[in-house]
C-alpha cells in the first residue's frame, strides 16, 4: 500500500486539539507529498509519549510543553520544532461525585491521581500546589492511574482524591455525575508543542517541513471549517456549547517557542524541583 512512501510515525492524545491531524490524514494530504504518516493515540498522555520517543516507537509527538522540556533535560534526545497550540491548557481539577471535598482548600494534602510521573497531570498538580501556596513537601501525594479510565476508577473507589485533566475532555464525566469539577488551573504557557527525535531531524528535515506545512495550513483555517464545532462535538462526545466555548479559548500556532517562554517553563520547573537544572535554549528548541 505504502510502496515508495516514506513512513513517519506520530503520536498525540486522542483529544479535540488533534482533530486537524485526523482531517489532514483523512484527506490523504501527506500521501500526496510521498509521506505515509501513521498516527497513534496515546491515552496515557505526555509521560507515555516521552517513553515512546525514547524507545523510537514514534518519530514525532504532539506533546505538552512542560512535559517534553522536563524529559529533554532528563536525556530524551528530541527537539521542539514548533508550538502547536498557543493558548494555555485549561486543566480542570476534579473530585469523585460522592467525594466529601468541595473546594481547593479541602483537597490540600490529599492524594492526586496522575497518569504517570512526569506527565502533565503530575506537573500541573505541582503548579496548582504552588499557585495555592501549599507546602510542596507535605501537601502533595500521588497515585498513578495510567489514564482517564484509571482516574475514574481511583476517584470513584477512593484510592485517589482529585485529578487534573483537560477541562473539556472531562466535561462529559462531570455532566454524567461521575466527576465533580471544583476549580481550574490554566497552564502558564502555550500548551502543546511538536517534538521530534534528533535522529529523525538529522535525516528527514525536508519530510518534516512538508508535514508541518500541511498541518499549519489546516490549523490556520481550522475555526473556519464549516460546521467544525458540530464535527468536534460528535467525534469527542461533547456538548455543542462546550465545544463552542473551547474554540473561543483555543489558538493554534504556526511558529516556534521563544526564549522567554522556555525560560519561564524552566524557571517554574526548577523552582518546583521537577528539573535538576536549566539547559540552554538551543538544546531544547530548533527552528527548521
Amino acid at each position: 500500500m505504502s510502496e515508495g512512501l516514506k513512513t513517519v510515525r506520530i503520536g498525540g492524545v486522542p483529544e479535540h486539539f488533534n482533530l486537524a491531524w485526523y482531517l489532514t490524514l483523512k484527506n490523504k494530504e501527506y500521501k500526496k507529498e510521498g509521506i505515509n504518516l501513521r498516527w497513534k493515540d496515546y491515552f496515557g498522555g505526555t509521560g507515555q509519549m516521552c517513553e515512546a520517543l525514547r524507545e523510537k516507537e514514534i518519530d514525532i509527538a504532539v506533546i505538552l510543553t512542560e512535559g517534553i522540556i522536563k524529559d529533554i533535560i532528563a536525556g530524551n534526545k528530541c527537539k521542539i520544532v514548533q508550538v502547536f497550540v498557543e493558548s494555555p491548557l485549561i486543566w480542570g481539577i476534579h473530585v469523585g461525585q460522592n467525594s466529601p471535598y468541595k473546594n481547593l482548600d479541602a483537597i490540600k494534602g490529599t492524594k492526586a491521581a496522575i497518569s504517570r510521573f512526569g506527565s502533565g497531570s503530575h506537573l500541573m498538580a505541582y503548579i496548582n500546589a504552588q499557585t495555592n501556596n501549599w507546602d510542596l513537601e507535605t501537601d502533595l501525594r500521588f497515585e498513578v492511574v495510567k489514564n482517564l479510565d484509571g482516574a475514574v476508577e481511583a476517584l470513584t473507589n477512593g484510592t485517589a482524591d482529585y485529578f487534573l485533566w483537560e477541562k473539556f475532555t472531562t466535561k462529559p464525566l462531570v455532566d454524567s455525575q461521575i466527576f465533580r469539577h471544583i476549580a481550574d488551573c490554566p497552564s502558564p504557557w502555550p500548551c502543546f508543542v511538536i517534538a521530534v527525535r534528533e535522529e529523525f531531524l538529522a535525516n528527514e528535515k525536508e519530510c518534516l517541513k512538508s508535514i508541518l506545512n500541511i498541518i499549519n495550513k489546516t490549523t490556520i483555517e481550522f475555526k473556519d471549517i464549516p460546521k467544525i464545532a458540530v464535527t468536534i462535538a460528535n467525534r469527542y462526545n461533547q456538548k455543542l456549547g462546550d465545544v463552542q466555548q473551547w474554540l473561543k479559548l483555543t489558538e493554534w500556532s504556526q511558529s516556534n517557542l521563544d526564549i522567554a517562554t522556555v525560560n519561564n517553563v524552566q524557571d517554574k520547573l526548577l523552582a518546583l524541583k521537577i528539573i535538576p537544572k536549566k539547559i540552554p535554549f538551543n538544546q531544547l528548541v530548533i527552528n527548521i
